[in-house]
Parts: C-alpha cells; structure tokens; sequence
C-alpha cells in the first residue's frame, strides 16, 4: 500500500516530529509513504536522508487553487491508494484532488483552525471550513478527546476516531540520553534554573508572555533563566524585544536543534504558554524526559497535565502565574522531581510513540480494503 502523506510545512515543529515517526511506523506496518509538503525545511531533509520520497509544492495558503493540478499530477504518478492530510492547511489543499482521484482522504486535526482568540467572524468562517473538510473526508483523526467533542459542538462531528500523540520512548529517555556540556555552551552556569519553551515560535505559542514572565521570576530569583529553542514567524521580533529590554543575560534563544534530548536532559522546567493545542508533542517529550512542566490549559494539555500532580496549569496569557510558578519550582526541589516523575509515568504507560502508527495502518487497512 502507497500512501501520500501531506503536511503545511516541511520546517520540523510539534505536527513535523509526528510525521517523521509516523513514516517510520508505518514503514514497519509494511507501508509505503511518500510525503507532499508546502514548504521545505528540516524535516524534509531528514526525511531525504532515510530515503523517503518527499515533493514539495510551495504555497501559504489553504484551499490553494493555483496548486490543484500539481497535486493531482502527483498523486497519479505515485499511484498512491489513500491520502492523508495533517491540518487544516493541508487537508483543505488536497481535498479536491482526492475527490478528483477517488483515493479516500483521512485527515487528522492537530487542534481546531479556530480558536478562543480569534473575532466572531473569523470564528465562524474557520468552523465552516473545518466542518466541510471533515464531511468530505473518509476519516477523521483527533488527538485529544477535547477536540472531538468540540467538533461535535460546532459541528456535529462524526467519522472521527481518537489516536492520541506518542512519543519515541527509545530516543526520548532520561536514563540513556547522554549528559553534555549543553549549559555551558547556551551560557548557563550548574546553579542556574533553566525554564525552557521549544516549540516553533508562533503566535500560538505566545512567546512575548513566556519572556516577560521569565522576566518577572528573574527579577526575584536570580538564577531563575529562559532558553528558547526554535524558528517561527515571531522569532525575530522576540529576539530583538529581548535585546531591546536588555534581558540577553538571562533569557538565551536558539534556532531548532535536533538534539532534543540533550537540550531536555539540561533545563528544570518545561514551559508551554500555548493559547490553543491538540496534543502537543513537545509537551509529550519534556514529560518523558522526567521535566516539571507549567502549562496552560488547552485541550489536549489539560487532559493530561493532572494539577498539583504531574505539572502545573495557569491561566491563559498570565505572565505573572507563568513567573510565581516558576518561583516555586526553584524553591522546592522535591515538588520538581515529583512533577517529574509522574509526568514520566504517565507517558511511559500511555504515550509511546509506535502505537500511533499501528491504530493509523488500521485505518488504512479498512478504508482501501488492502491487506
């Protein structure tokens, strides 16, 4: 069975480390994939070097119909017997040439196009595309039970199915990642508190209120310090309010890594200030690396993140909940290490990373009726 895997972008972020261990499960599952991106980038070339077939098409906008003809041509010489589309963007780009090629469409929603900080308007509009998008699709994937009813409540979704995230358990392991000199070379000292947010730095993430909380902690706990990791959009406009505020010294930012462990395996606390989420994979990795994590409660993070219990949530766009909390973490160190390890706990029981691929191979097992 043939495949034709389809994502936004080809930068890696939280969507891009989902695709990259879904093709390598499902080559497992004795199916072959071939990947269409709209952008090209790191995954991409990582996809490249483990000789998957990857296409490009560059474009940044959903329902794109310069780009239609393209991606039937594509879909034809590769023969593919079922596409799968991950996110809105992509699926809204592929939706017509699967129904011109009458290969089934799967399309899995890593967090609703519409979210709580958007206008009325555009609200509506987002919710309109999405049901149409899941109407026309054979199957639809959700990656937390929150986005499913939440699609039933706009919408009256149906066809859907949960596959929670997984993460790779063997690459993401606090025992065998190796210990480096990652401190030093960001320009942490041993004694300093590093809360880091790595994530593709975006408007989703709300980066400005991660900086200024760590800001705030900073200023009454000195050794309390931020590390961003990642690209995006609002990169360079963080970068420079950082320089501009003069907070360089404490707060240290870096471009996409692909050594995460390492990066994970170094800080104390993991941050995720995001304003919306399915179920971030990012988030999944810090919990397997045994880090304390202060979050905000979107759908997927509140259904895992227990308060109290393996993290802490605070309210959306609150710099200074984000701050007390970090406070906390550094003045109790046994509360760190418990959040921790039950955040391990849980992912090591519920959230490895192959299962994912097994419950999608099914899918395509059912809607192509090949064994």
């Amino acid at each position: 069975m043939k495949v034709l895997e389809v994502i936004r972008q080809g930068e890696i972020g939280g969507g891009e480390s989902h695709l990259i261990d879904l093709v390598e499960g499902l080559i497992q599952q004795h199916i072959e994939p071939v990947v269409l991106a709209f952008t090209s980038g790191h995954m991409i070339e990582t996809l490249l070097k483990r000789n998957i077939k990857c296409h490009v098409i560059t474009s940044g906008r959903a329902f794109d119909l310069r780009i239609q003809k393209r991606i039937c041509d594509i879909i034809h010489s590769e023969s593919v017997d079922i596409i799968h589309a991950h996110g809105s963007r992509a699926a809204s780009n592929v939706i017509v040439p699967a129904h011109i090629a009458g290969v089934p469409l799967v399309y899995t929603v890593h967090g609703w196009s519409f979210h709580r900080d958007q206008n009325w308007l555009t609200y509506r509009l987002r919710v309109l595309s999405e049901k149409i998008l899941c109407h026309l699709s054979q199957k639809v994937i959700c990656v937390s039970h929150s986005n499913l009813a939440t699609g039933k409540v706009e919408f009256g979704l149906k066809n859907c199915q949960i596959i929670e995230n997984g993460v790779d358990l063997q690459r993401f392991d606090h025992r065998l990642t190796p210990q480096k000199e990652i401190r030093k070379e960001l320009g942490f000292s041993s004694e300093d508190i590093i809360v880091a947010l790595t994530a593709r730095i975006t408007a989703q993430k709300d980066p400005l209120t991660f900086i200024e909380s760590i800001a705030g902690a900073h200023n009454q706990n000195k050794r309390i310090k931020g590390l961003v990791v990642g690209d995006g959009d609002l990169k360079p406009l963080i970068t420079q309010y950082i320089n501009d505020k003069h907070w360089d010294k404490f707060i240290h930012t870096t471009p996409f890594r692909t050594d995460m462990p390492e990066i994970l395996k170094a800080i104390d606390i993991y941050c995720l200030p995001s304003l919306w989420e399915g179920l971030s994979i990012s988030l999944l990795e810090a919990m397997a690396m045994k880090k304390a994590v202060v979050a905000t409660p979107t759908d997927g993070t509140r259904e895992i993140i227990r308060n109290e219990q393996n993290g802490l949530l605070v309210e959306f766009g609150n710099r200074d909940q984000l701050a007390e909390k970090f406070i906390r973490l550094a003045n109790d160190k046994e509360l760190m290490r418990k959040l921790g390890d039950e955040a391990y706990k849980l992912i090591k029981q519920n959230f490895d990373g192959r299962h994912v691929a097994i419950e999608v191979a099914k899918i395509y097992h059912q809607l192509t009726g090949k064994a």
